[in-house]
């Protein structure tokens, strides 16, 4: 078992790093071509909605280069995609459901050939109006999933009888995943009848299953590899596996190797984002600044079909309360199905869009008492018993917030600083400044139970190197580089030594994706303890050659050593070779304690909670609308950090992913259902520009309580809800220029149109 001491904690460089800033990290468009591959592009429906009356592919057909073109009467398995909703056609037959929809697939000899053919695609629809209101979706029964239900207390009864109300709406947009590398996969076909899927997936497991399933072939034909990924995001958990299949179809139907690859356009109309969110809630509250009963009723857009709605808005649910005990709570959660593309996972999983409803609550609850928004946040977090258990039912006993919240306010001089905001703001009629400072609570651990399981494969090569295969898949993020430094501390050995190979169906059967923050946690548990398998066999024969106890033999500084000699840990190896010892081990790990019950969500869907705390500080321009982030200060949870680097690196990264959210990545679909930002020039994501000068990010010192690899927690999602606080600094920022006590309503994203309509006097 790892100490929390152990070497993997240094910040070692990331194990493709050099590579990444060479340009000589491989990704699958750099890998070389085998001779005779041709090219994909889809065919995509320009009407939302409709019957689809003729698909004219003559001209298509006609085009230079093309070979063929790939539709649903080619699906040799079941056409509809082989999600566990089973309601998204692999090409759209019928009907058509979304402006995007892939109706076929061209493939030509070029890229450039295949998605010039595209365009040439004569379509015929019966047209009817898009449905585009999440609300109106319910109302007309247009739901992907039926709607859940959670309740503790007696919500109704605790507001009235509360000496304080509000009540409000919040419309929260979504998020364009924006990785570098789109959506691709490569598929080649072997002989035998196998397939060999080159793969852009956080989820190869899964595109192996979905590209099995319509070729109507046995998993153990098609074998999915992913070496690295552009970015993932969430937003190739699932729908990198259409891909897949759509490459897979046509390499069956051409019998030549195929790739496709996704135009930065396309991507935008074919892939889902992060689901928006509609919220109605009403809350009471005391003279204190205590919630005493909140109902909320959530709308998640869906888009047209499920895909991983269910589990999002579930998470949504879980983290409504996000860091406060709810006592009286009233959650009903709707998912409505929608003409756009399906949303998807996006990092943090539903988890931002439940948290920032109650942070617009608390700090709407601070400006009605006119109370400091860090008191009212305070007075609400989790507490000792009975203070202590979700609405969902888990007892949240591991609860840092009562100390890190103030530790970060100290630190950052909060209190002085809102006194001098407020007196800047008061000789400053045109500028306005706000302040926040919010915490997170966020659950890790896959909320389906059967995904939190792991397994990996350490092989000890004659030479002392050694390779790691493991069920997870990197983009970016560092997980193979915690990996590789796991295994290597309990062989002893240099992180040099020790390597990773290319995430593969065949090593690793059934893995579950590369997501909830878990990929650390289970993977690298997983490598540990083949490991441990590994060295206790070493240790066992080296202990019976020196008349010793194996628990004696000591692997260290790529040494190994017995109270009789020492060796190096190459000739160990080669010595126990020589004694026929299995010198590779696999090594599996299912998370312990989770349960839950979906029906009810009830139950411990999590392994443990991380926290952190952000404070930050804005400016507005009350003429223009316009806004700037000042300052940032993070204090943050990854209990004893495996690799701080990767781990400040990350949470960096998602805190301005969640900035981005929150400000400037605006999604707009027009009357039509057309999305109407699709690239560069209408969606705008944060640049260097948009970080402040003072961005300190300082590391939570103690361990995690529960039995974790090293005593660390995930750091992939929970940075990302840091950002909040600048949601709420810019409503300080508006609260503070519309002097009063009022509700402040902006919606997400606070674009500088939204804060000047925020900044208008109420109609008359």
């Amino acid at each position: 078992m790892i100490s929390p001491q152990h070497p993997a904690d240094k910040s070692a460089q990331h194990e493709s790093a050099t590579a990444h800033v060479q340009g000589l990290a491989a990704y699958i468009d750099d890998l070389p071509l085998t001779e005779g591959t041709l090219h994909a592009a889809p065919i995509l429906s320009k009407v939302a909605h409709g019957r689809i009356l003729s698909l004219d592919l003559s001209e298509v057909l006609a085009s230079p280069g093309v070979h063929a073109v790939v539709t649903a009467h080619d699906i040799p398995g079941d056409p509809v995609i082989a999600s566990f909703t089973h309601d998204e056609p692999i090409f759209a037959t019928d009907t058509v459901l979304h402006i995007g929809q892939v109706l076929a697939v061209v493939v030509a000899e070029t890229h450039v050939q295949a998605r010039a053919a595209a365009q040439r695609a004569r379509l015929q629809v019966q047209a009817e109006p898009p449905l585009l209101n999440a609300r109106q979706a319910q109302a007309q029964g247009q739901t992907v999933l039926p709607t859940v239900h959670v309740q503790r207390g007696h919500a109704d009864q605790a507001r009235q009888s509360a000496p304080h109300h509000l009540q409000g709406q919040l419309e929260i947009g979504g998020q364009e995943h924006y990785y570098l590398e789109s959506q691709i996969a490569y598929v080649l076909p072997q002989d035998s009848g196998e397939w060999l899927v080159h793969s852009s997936t956080q989820h190869p497991g899964e595109a192996q299953h979905w590209v099995a399933h319509a070729l109507n072939i046995p998993l153990h034909r098609v074998r999915v590899l992913c070496r690295r990924m552009g970015g993932g995001f969430g937003g190739k958990e699932t729908q990198s596996g259409q891909l897949a299949v759509w490459a897979a179809l046509a390499t069956l139907k051409t019998q030549r190797p195929v790739k496709m690859r996704l135009s930065r356009e396309d991507d935008f109309l074919v892939t889902g984002k992060r689901h928006p969110f509609s919220h109605d809630y009403a809350a009471g509250f005391n003279d204190q600044g205590r919630l005493l009963s909140l109902h909320s009723t959530q709308w998640a857009h869906c888009g047209f079909s499920a895909d991983l709605s269910g589990p999002v808005s579930d998470r949504a649910v879980f983290h409504t309360d996000n860091a406060y005990f709810l006592e009286n709570v009233d959650i009903v959660s709707h998912r409505s199905r929608l003409s756009t593309q399906s949303h998807t996972a996006f990092r943090g999983f539903g988890g931002p869009q439940g948290m920032l409803l109650i942070e617009t609550v608390m700090g709407d609850i601070a400006r009605h008492l006119r109370m400091d928004p860090l008191d009212v946040r305070l007075t609400n977090l989790y507490g000792d018993a009975p203070r202590n258990t979700t609405p969902y039912g888990m007892t949240v006993k591991d609860n840092i917030l009562p100390r890190l919240m103030p530790q970060l306010a100290e630190d950052c001089h909060y209190r002085a600083r809102r006194a001098e905001i407020r007196e800047w703001n008061s000789h400053s009629p045109v500028l306005k400044r706000g302040i926040a400072l919010t915490p997170v609570k966020f659950g890790i651990s896959f909320t389906a139970t059967q995904f939190n399981q792991a397994g990996a494969l350490v092989s000890v090569f004659t030479d002392g190197s050694v390779r790691v295969n493991h069920g997870g898949t990197e983009m970016g993020q560092g997980l193979h580089t915690k990996v590789c430094a796991v295994v290597a501390q309990v062989l002893g050995l240099p992180l040099s030594q020790v390597r990773i190979s290319s995430t593969d169906t065949d090593k690793v059967a059934n893995a579950s994706a590369t997501a909830a923050s878990s990929g650390t946690d289970l993977n690298g548990r997983a490598a540990e303890r083949a490991a441990l398998q590994v060295r206790h066999n070493l240790a066992e024969c080296l202990a019976k050659a020196d008349g010793c106890q194996a628990s004696e033999v000591v692997f260290m500084h790529a040494q190994v050593r017995s109270p009789k000699q020492t060796r190096s840990f190459e000739a160990a190896v080669q010595f126990a070779y020589s004694q026929r010892v299995q010198l590779w081990s696999d090594g599996f790990y299912a998370t312990p304690k989770i349960h839950y019950d979906r029906t009810t969500l009830s139950g411990r869907p999590f392994y443990y909670f991380a926290y952190g705390a952000a404070c930050s500080e804005v400016a507005i321009d009350t003429l223009t609308g316009e806004h700037k982030l000042l300052r940032v200060d993070i204090l943050h949870d990854v209990g004893h950090s495996l690799n701080p680097a990767l781990d400040i690196g990350q949470i960096e990264g998602g805190f301005v992913q969640g900035l981005g959210w929150l400000t400037t990545e605006e999604l707009v679909w027009g009357a039509d259902g057309q999305l109407q930002t699709r690239g560069a020039s209408t969606y705008k994501i944060p640049t260097a520009a948009d970080i402040p000068e003072h961005f300190q990010i300082k590391l939570w010192p103690e361990a995690n309580p529960e039995d974790n690899i090293g005593g660390s927690k995930a750091v992939g999602e929970p940075p990302f809800m840091l950002a909040m606080s600048v949601y709420e600094a810019l409503r300080d920022a508006v609260g503070e220029a519309l002097g009063g006590h009022g509700p402040v309503h902006l919606d997400a994203p606070i674009t500088p149109e939204r804060v000047l309509m925020a900044l208008q006097p109420p109609a008359a």
